[in-house]
């Protein structure tokens, strides 16, 4: 089961952090349809929110075909994102933290990270763009790859 987590100094609304968790476990293979999420109650007392914020955020997961509410129950994944074998996610992810290690010792900050990450995306989608394979993504990924402090989330 997914541990929900809101940090106040982020600028992301409390309902959208808890949103991007989901959709995050879901892209790294830690949630599976048939996967409970936490019930309200305990995310209003993990997290400290309100009970409106995590009905909020539930709701948007369940438009977007991710959750299903059953009606006593609980909230449950229904939907998945991407298809990357998990062991190739776990590779680079590793990867991945060994680069923000060395950034760290580069003396970069967090948002020194998400400038290179984000600069990188935008790059890349234009190369991709430029080559015939699809539309350039403008949507803003380090924030989604990183917390507040940097770390892989």
């Amino acid at each position: 089961m997914i541990t929900f987590h809101v940090d106040r100094a982020d600028s992301v609304p409390a309902y959208a952090q808890l949103i991007r968790q989901v959709r995050e476990a879901l892209r790294m293979g830690l949630l599976h349809p048939g996967d409970q999420l936490p019930t309200v109650r305990s995310v209003v007392t993990s997290c400290t929110v309100n009970p409106s914020t995590v009905l909020k955020a539930y709701r948007e997961l369940e438009l977007a075909g991710l959750v299903e509410a059953r009606q006593g129950s609980g909230t449950f994944v229904s939907g998945t994102l991407g298809d990357a074998d998990p062991h190739v996610m776990a590779r680079l992810r590793s990867g991945l933290s060994r680069w923000l290690g060395q950034a760290r010792e580069a003396g970069l900050e967090a948002e020194d990270v998400q400038a290179l990450i984000a600069s990188v995306i935008t790059e890349d989608s234009l190369r991709q763009a430029q080559a015939g394979n699809g539309p350039p993504q403008t949507e803003p990924v380090a924030r989604a790859a990183f917390g507040k402090e940097g770390d892989a989330a």
